[in-house]
C-alpha cells in the first residue's frame, strides 16, 4: 500500500485515522489484497521452492537460533545459499522452513508489524507478545497451507521480563507451543533434534551451543537429502545467530566456517557420530 501524496500534498485518510496498533489490522482493512494469504492462486499444482532446516538451543544467558542453506524443489536443489533466519527486531529473530517465496514475504511483514507496534504505542511488545502476533500471521496463511504453501517458522528471543532466552514453534495452523532447551523444523527436524537430544546440557556456554546448533545441520543434512551442510568447497556455512540481554547478533561467514569446520573435522575423526560428549 502507497501513500500517494503527489496530488494533494496530504496523506490519504486511512493514513490518518485512529484504529489498531497492528500493522496487519491496518492493510486488511485498507488493502486486503495485499496479504500474503489473500492471494488469488493458478489452477493445478504449484511448484515452488522450499526452505527446510531450522535449529534452536538456549543456554545461560541467551538463546542460538540457526539454519542450514539449501532450498529444494522437489527432488531438485533450487538454492545452495538461500538465508532463512532473519531479525524480527532487536531481541529476537524467526526462522523460516516451508515455502520460501511466502516465507520470506511473511517474514518481512512481522518485522514491518513489531515496528508499526512500538511507533504507534511506544513500547516494544513483550516476547509472548511477539510470538502471538506471529502466530496470527501463520493462520492467516491457512488456504495457502491447505494448497501446499505451508509456512512453519521457529521463533527464538531473549525474554528481557524473564530474563532467559526462549524457543516457539509453530504449525501450519498457527498453534504455537514453546520448547524448552531446543527445537527443531522443517523436513531435517526429527534427525536434528535427536542429534540434540544427545549432546544438549542446560548449562551450555554460547561456544558450546552455537557447536551444538551446528552439529545438529549437520547430523541433518547426513539423514535427510533436502537438508544442506556445510560446503567447505563453495564456502557455504549454516546461518547462526545469537540473541541475548545486548540484542541479536549473526555470526561473521568466517565464525561460523570455524564453528563447522570443527564439526566436520570430529566427524572425519568418528564418522558414525562422537561417541563421547562433544561439548
Amino acid at each position: 500500500m502507497e501513500a500517494n501524496i503527489h496530488s494533494t500534498g496530504r496523506l490519504p485518510a486511512a493514513f490518518l485515522t485512529p484504529g489498531s496498533s497492528s500493522f496487519m489490522d491496518f492493510l486488511g482493512s485498507h488493502s486486503p489484497e495485499l496479504l500474503p494469504g489473500n492471494r488469488r492462486l493458478p489452477d493445478g499444482v504449484v511448484e515452488a521452492p522450499h526452505g527446510t532446516t531450522i535449529v534452536a538451543a538456549t543456554f545461560p544467558g541467551g538463546v542460538v537460533l540457526a539454519g542450514d542453506r539449501r532450498a529444494t524443489m522437489g527432488n531438485m536443489i533450487a538454492q545452495r545459499d538461500i538465508e532463512k533466519v532473519f531479525p524480527a527486531d532487536e531481541y529476537s529473530a524467526v526462522g523460516i522452513a516451508g515455502t520460501a517465496g511466502l516465507a520470506v514475504e511473511m517474514v518481512k511483514l512481522f518485522q514491518l508489524e513489531l515496528e508499526h507496534f512500538e511507533k504507534v504505542e511506544g513500547a516494544t511488545l513483550s516476547l509472548e507478545g511477539k510470538a502471538n502476533r506471529l502466530s496470527t500471521m501463520i493462520r492467516s496463511n491457512l488456504g495457502m497451507a491447505m494448497q501446499g504453501l505451508a509456512v512453519v517458522p521457529l521463533f527464538a528471543g531473549w525474554d528481557e521480563g524473564k530474563e532467559k532466552g526462549r524457543i516457539f514453534s509453530y504449525d501450519v495452523t498457527g498453534g504455537r507451543s514453546e520448547e524448552h532447551g531446543y527445537a527443531a523444523t522443517g523436513s531435517g527436524s526429527i534427525f536434528a533434534r535427536g542429534s540434540m537430544k544427545k549432546l544438549y546440557r542446560e548449562d551450555l556456554t554460547e561456544d558450546q551451543a552455537t557447536t551444538l546448533v551446528v552439529q545438529a545441520l549437520y547430523d541433518a543434512a547426513d539423514d535427510d537429502s533436502a537438508t544442506g551442510g556445510p560446503d567447505l568447497y563453495r564456502n557455504i556455512y549454516p546461518i547462526v545467530t545469537v540473541i541475548t540481554d545486548e540484542g541479536f547478533r549473526r555470526l561473521t561467514d568466517q565464525e561460523s566456517s570455524e564453528v563447522a569446520r570443527r564439526v566436520t573435522d570430529r566427524r572425519l575423526q568418528e564418522p558414525d557420530g562422537p561417541r563421547a560428549a562433544l561439548l
